[in-house]
């Protein structure tokens, strides 16, 4: 399966947020051309290097539904992805997020 859905990553600190645009890849967990906005990584620094990194998430939206996640960020290559068992639940999720006809209820 070669399928890339995009999706918001929200590097979540202690008083604020740090909000990109990324494209997870189903087959392999991966999350790719991850573009922050409002935010230079080259002068800041990854997200997860500041003292009040907290955790990672992403979401998946669909017709004003979303689907939120768990992101993993390996802090030495800056690199984020989705675990095996994630993933699974995602494409479960998503698969129900994308059948749904507009004005579904919202799935979390």
């Amino acid at each position: 399966m070669n399928l890339k859905l995009p999706i918001t990553v929200v590097d979540e600190l202690s008083d604020h947020e740090i909000r990109a645009v990324g494209e997870l890849d189903l087959a392999s967990g991966d999350i790719r051309i991850v573009r922050y906005e409002d935010y230079d990584i080259a002068a800041r620094g990854l997200p997860a290097h500041h003292k009040d990194y907290e955790f990672t998430v992403g979401v998946l939206s669909n017709g004003g539904r979303d689907v939120e996640f768990g992101v993993r960020v390996d802090r030495m290559s800056g690199r984020y992805s989705v675990t095996p068992d994630e993933l699974l639940e995602i494409k479960g999720r998503a698969a129900k997020l994308f059948s749904q006809p507009p004005g579904a209820s919202t799935m979390h």
